[in-house]
């Protein structure tokens, strides 16, 4: 692999404007194609295959006028006032007949009829009905849906739409250009040249820019989620920042070590690339291996995603070198550029060339000879430390985001607020019983059955009356709990309420069963509260089974770099350290509410459903990342003749600046996203900067070194029959080193040669 990049490096430098050239094209055509062919994005998360998703289908199917996106406009009187006097009816019914003027809109109730008033006549809630289902509803309706009510709110009475129907896409601002400006005094830090580190960020930039002009050119063929492009933009800022990181590193240090620009981006390329393909290709198949759930919103976050990262790497390993070319020796400080020669000189292409400089007593070897003496203490403390972060963990719940947890001041946040002060936390997770029977006698039977049983449970307010289907033959009830859609007792609820469906012996059948006995109707339980509840089972149900595939998936991978049984064991560890601590955080913050004010959370509350699973898969990628940067340097040292313990100091030390910059990088990107309002963005973004935190600075870099000194040389070990069947990947760049050296000697027997 060394051997191919080197070339491919060599070539980018030196047709570096055909490459450059090339990539302005592709970028400029998938931003045209993005422009011309960019699709909307679903804000609903769904599971075919769960009761509650089988039953929207057949409400699409059997009963289309009910199936559309619902709202809920609520009016509240000012305090002391109700609305059942002349004036109040005069401002609910205004509103009623504004929303049923608006376009898209089926129908808005009168609360007066439905009885949809609060028992102190203060509050009133017009159910609205829209044509179409959520991900249907434009900006435009969604807009005018908002602004209804002026005319009450002037009147002094309170107005706010909420409900479903206002799930939207996110939208991501300026916020996130403070992480990247914070990336980019990051690099300028670290190397010391406005021309290297702005180059690096351009890199990084064209690369993301692709990718996601890609994306949006399929999103019109392909049914993205509104957080997959947030999720693709997050990882393919943070990862191509820290690529390019990689290899402009590697490059300034070959050319500090007397290597000519050409000469020391192709190498850059051959050794430091071949470590970010590794990584990249480790992100890659970890985020597309959330396919292996079967949960579509989930694999198309991940492919999204996977797609990104891809786009990262070629990026780094063609344009970058090509970059590097144009740059030439600009991209060292000044007073190191003198030491670098302008052309080929044809020093240090056998590897001993001296070194233009020492840094053997850089902070990376203080630190590694720290950790080395004090390992024990270190891994114990580490062990313990990691272990207590984690406790919380073990109390996490999972749940799709509702209007209670939406921000403060915001229409939705406003109207669930009030609802659960005029009626109860349970308006607004209504629950709703689809009833299909063979006739509308049947329909009407099963109807009254099944609300006789659940309405007398524990936890149920009320039950409505059945609407009907235009046959008579499909009815829908709502189940008004007395809890909150995210509450842990709403979804013991949905499970009380689905063992009296079966009990009746009316639930849902499979299509391949064949029924014993006579079933004269069906009853399914839905609405968002019961899809949020099937969507968060099934993925604690896959998370395990991923957890595994992750794992063994990191032991394999690590075996084949590294030649190694304990060094791939090492890391799969460290990897559930860092999975442990980081749920336990994320857990304690946004689900217990403990600093929550640090990080603008409003509302505390369960974590989003889908975010343990795929914080598994990311993490796992960058995890890889930082071991395989630290630990193939500590493996070409002691392949090289240094002990175990030397080469664990010289891997720190040469790679401790790096990675540390890499991290921080990737810290403040993740943690841009922290400052948006939507609270799963806000999440993802907190759970990825903490992860990385841990993960690089607490486990790469100070239990890896001290576990790689305890273990010494059998650290190294493998099976003779295993190292037989492994391929050499020569992720280290060896081989190369090898053949650069012999070319070396060839030329110079040659031109000994001509001279006599």
């Amino acid at each position: 692999m060394a051997t191919l990049l080197y070339r491919l490096g060599r070539t980018a430098v030196r047709k570096r404007h055909l490459v450059v050239a090339i990539w302005l094209i592709a970028l400029v055509a998938l931003g045209s194609a993005a422009l011309a062919f960019r699709g909307p994005t679903a804000s609903n998360f769904s599971i075919p295959g769960t009761e509650s998703q089988a039953a929207l289908e057949q409400l699409q199917e059997q009963f289309p006028e009910a199936s559309g996106a619902g709202g809920t406009i609520v009016v509240a009187a000012p305090e002391g006032e109700q609305l059942v006097t002349g004036d109040g009816q005069a401002a609910v019914l205004s509103v009623v007949a504004e929303a049923n003027e608006l376009p898209g809109v089926v129908g808005a109730l009168n609360p007066f009829q439905t009885g949809s008033v609060s028992q102190d006549g203060r509050y009133a809630l017009v159910n609205v009905q829209f044509a179409v289902p959520v991900d249907e509803v434009t900006d435009e309706q969604r807009a005018a849906y908002e602004a209804v009510g002026d005319a009450a709110r002037d009147a002094g009475y309170q107005v706010a739409a909420g409900g479903e129907v206002m799930n939207s896409e996110p939208h991501v601002g300026s916020q996130e250009a403070i992480g990247v400006a914070i990336a980019l005094v990051v690099l300028i830090v670290t190397f010391g040249s406005l021309v290297a580190a702005g180059m690096t960020m351009l890199n990084a930039l064209i690369g993301v820019g692709a990718g996601m002009a890609g994306l949006f050119a399929l999103s019109s063929v392909v049914s993205l989620t509104s957080t997959a492009p947030v999720l693709a933009l997050m990882l393919g800022l943070a990862v191509g920042i820290d690529y390019s990181l990689f290899i402009t590193s590697r490059h300034r240090q070959n050319m500090l070590e007397g290597l000519d620009p050409e000469e020391a981006a192709a190498r850059a390329v051959g050794t430091a690339g071949s470590a970010v393909v590794f990584a990249g290709a480790t992100v890659v198949i970890a985020l597309a291996g959330l396919s292996v759930v079967g949960i579509p919103f989930l694999t198309v976050m991940g492919l999204a995603a996977a797609a990104t990262v891809s786009v990262a790497v070629l990026v780094a390993i063609t344009l970058q070198p090509a970059l590097l070319g144009y740059a030439g020796r600009r991209v060292l400080p000044r007073a190191k550029r003198a030491l670098v020669p302008a052309t080929a000189s044809g020093t240090a292409a056998s590897g001993t060339a001296p070194a233009a400089h020492d840094d053997t007593e850089n902070f990376g070897f203080r630190w590694a000879r720290l950790m080395v003496r004090l390992r024990i203490p270190v891994i114990l403390v580490g062990l313990v430390g990691l272990g207590t972060l984690a406790i919380p963990a073990a109390d996490m719940r999972l749940s799709l985001p509702d209007t209670s947890a939406a921000p403060i001041g915001s229409s939705e946040r406003t109207a669930a607020d009030l609802i659960s002060d005029g009626f109860g936390p349970g308006f607004n997770g209504r629950l709703l019983m689809v009833v299909s029977g063979e006739s509308a006698d049947a329909t009407q039977a099963a109807a009254s059955q099944v609300t006789g049983a659940v309405r007398g449970l524990d936890g149920v307010i009320a039950v409505a009356p059945p609407q009907t289907s235009q046959d008579g033959e499909t009815a829908i009830l709502a189940v008004i709990p007395t809890t909150g859609p995210t509450d842990a007792e709403t979804e013991d609820l949905v499970q009380r309420i689905r063992g009296e469906i079966a009990d009746l012996g009316m639930q849902p059948r499979d299509d391949d069963a064949l029924p014993t006995v006579e079933q004269p109707a069906e009853v399914a339980l839905t609405g968002v509260t019961a899809v949020g509840i099937d969507v968060s089972d099934k993925l604690s149900d896959a998370m395990p089974v991923y957890l595994l595939l992750v794992i063994g998936l990191s032991v394999l991978l690590l075996m084949l770099v590294f030649r190694s049984i304990l060094v791939p064991v090492k890391a799969a560890a460290g990897f559930l350290l860092t999975v442990g601590a980081t749920f336990g955080i994320t857990v304690a913050v946004f689900q217990w509410g403990w600093l929550s004010n640090l990080v603008g959370l409003d509302t505390a509350g369960p974590l989003v459903s889908f975010l343990p699973i795929l914080l598994i898969g990311i993490l796992f990628g960058l995890a890889m990342d930082y071991e395989v940067f630290l630990v193939s340097r500590m493996r070409e040292d002691f392949v090289h003749g240094d002990t175990a313990v030397q080469a664990t100091i010289n891997g720190m030390g040469h790679g401790a600046r790096v990675v540390t910059a890499a991290a921080l990088i990737m810290i403040a990107v993740f943690g841009g996203f922290m400052l948006l309002d939507d609270p799963v963005i806000k999440s993802m973004g907190f759970a990825l900067a903490i992860g990385v935190l841990i993960d690089a600075f607490v486990v790469r870099m100070t239990i890896v070194p001290a576990v790689m000194s305890l273990l010494g040389k059998a650290a190294w070990w493998m099976p003779v029959f295993l190292l037989r069947i492994l391929p050499n990947v020569d992720i280290e760049g060896e081989q190369l080193r090898h053949r650069l050296a012999a070319e070396r000697d060839a030329e110079l027997v040659t031109a000994g040669a001509d001279r006599f």
